[in-house]
């Protein structure tokens, strides 16, 4: 895609570093800022790409159709997913649909929609530093051009009174299984990188799935759909002690609530640190319609008698792996319930094994001496998803998807992204750009009885400055 005309002469109001659904939905709200902002937003990729390994035929979003990049902070928006629809003319098949939550592919194709129309997005731009200027009062942001191969065009830089940081998350592989990974003589790969091997993983003799989240089991479905009655050979490992669903009541879901995240972040540090892995089942469980078909078509095998050939054992860690000559892979495993060992020969392995935030000092080194730590030697963030920096910096540095410790596990759920690209902008804009709710769940999560509304404070060193279309 051919990045939107920007002068990048002039100096921004905003800065945005990567181009995922979080950020972009920052630039679609501050598309509709009264008054104008100049934006910028950089990514590295040619275009607009989100989770392209797990666009699974049939797998759906785990969050509602609302939960696009706007509606929730502004209904009336031009780039909700509603408008998507009547652009494309297909709001009334979706009518009579009747369907709450969208396919994974219909929301890709969404945010390419708004990636492809929405001005002041550069794809193929890629972020190396940030710096603080103190004499122009100006953060400095150095990025590479790249062509279509991802080769080298040209260098330059950028000038911004704010940032936002939407790098995302990486595939996490777990100490034991990098060795795999990196000798890639039999398939050993990433769910995310899952459709890209799919018609190899099929071809094998035996198949192994690790991880017991909603990837895994979506794999380990279309696996399974795809392998002959009698003849699957597939084992799906997990170190949960059980195939279990996520967390998905009403009262449950008010987690993933503002009113959560703002008691969350209230928490001491050493508390929030104790709650987040005490929370796996809400956002690393499998959603009951996945394991409803999965166990439907389990039972479908047995109806001619006999089992089909595929083994399910949660409860199991991978203390080693290896590779057996060139095309099997051997895995050691470990009970932690029977204290028991074994050990499991496969020909391929998906490592369905989540994600990790990308670590912020890469980019951020230049700002390293104005950074304020907490006591694991974390970005301090506070209540407006900004990194705490020394005063005498007067921009501030926003981050999304990348305050979990600060923020809770909604961090990297969708349906908190347009709150939380509003709360942004309102700190940014030292208004109420984007009136937000006072109150958003039934749940009373501290018994403080600290008042629910929040003041909006003037950001530090904001010209107002109208952008010129």
């Amino acid at each position: 895609m051919t990045a939107q005309p920007t002068d990048l002469t002039q100096p921004r109001d905003l800065v945005g570093v990567g181009i995922g659904p979080f950020n972009l939905s920052l630039a679609a709200l501050a598309d509709g800022v009264r008054g104008g902002l100049a934006t910028t937003f950089f990514d590295q990729n040619p275009v607009f790409r989100w989770h392209p390994g797990l666009l699974i035929d049939g797998a759906s979003l785990q969050v509602p159709f609302l939960a696009d990049l706007v509606t929730l902070a502004d209904p009336a928006s031009p780039w909700s997913f509603l408008s998507y629809l009547r652009a494309r003319d297909r709001l009334f098949p979706f009518y009579f649909a009747e369907r709450f939550h969208i396919q994974r592919a219909e929301y890709d194709a969404y945010c390419r929609w708004v990636s492809e129309q929405l001005p002041g997005l550069h794809f193929g731009h890629q972020v190396d530093a940030v710096r603080w200027n103190p004499e122009r009062d100006l953060f400095e942001v150095d990025f590479t051009q790249l062509d279509q191969d991802g080769e080298v065009e040209a260098l330059g830089r950028a000038h911004a009174r704010h940032i936002a940081l939407g790098i995302g998350t990486e595939p996490y592989i777990p100490d034991p299984l990098k060795p795999l990974v990196e000798a890639p003589a039999a398939p050993v790969i990433h769910s995310s990188d899952y459709l890209d091997h799919r018609d190899r993983l099929l071809a094998a003799g035996h198949i192994t799935v690790i991880g017991s989240g909603q990837s895994g089991a979506e794999i380990f479905l279309d696996l399974l759909r795809a392998r002959p009655t009698g003849a699957e050979k597939i084992h799906w490992l997990a170190r949960t002690e059980a195939f279990a669903p996520m967390e998905y009541s009403k009262l449950g879901l008010e987690q993933f609530t503002p009113d959560y995240t703002r008691y969350f972040h209230a928490l001491p540090e050493h508390v929030r640190d104790e709650l987040i892995p005490r929370q796996w089942q809400l956002h690393k469980g499998i959603d009951a319609d996945t394991i409803a078909a999965i166990h439907d078509e389990l039972y479908r095998r047995t109806l001619h008698g006999g089992w089909p050939d595929v083994v399910l054992t949660p409860g199991v860690s991978v203390r080693t792996a290896g590779r057996i000559a060139t095309t099997k892979v051997e895995l050691h495993l470990e009970h932690a319930q029977q204290a028991s060992r074994s050990r499991l020969t496969t020909d391929a392995v998906v490592l369905a094994t989540g994600y990790r935030e990308r670590p912020l000092d890469r980019i951020l080194a230049g700002l390293d001496p104005y950074m304020r730590r907490d006591g694991s030697g974390r970005p301090r963030i506070d209540q407006h998803h900004r990194i705490t920096l020394d005063p005498e910096v007067t921009g501030s540095v926003y981050v999304q998807n990348g305050e979990r410790h600060t923020h809770g596990v909604g961090a990297p759920d969708l349906g908190l992204a347009a709150w939380r690209s509003a709360t942004i902008l309102n700190h940014l804009t030292g208004k109420e750009s984007y009136p937000l709710p006072r109150r958003t769940a039934f749940t009373s999560f501290g018994l403080d009885g600290r008042d629910r509304t929040r003041t909006v404070p003037a950001p530090r060193g904001l010209v107002p400055l109208t952008e010129v279309r």
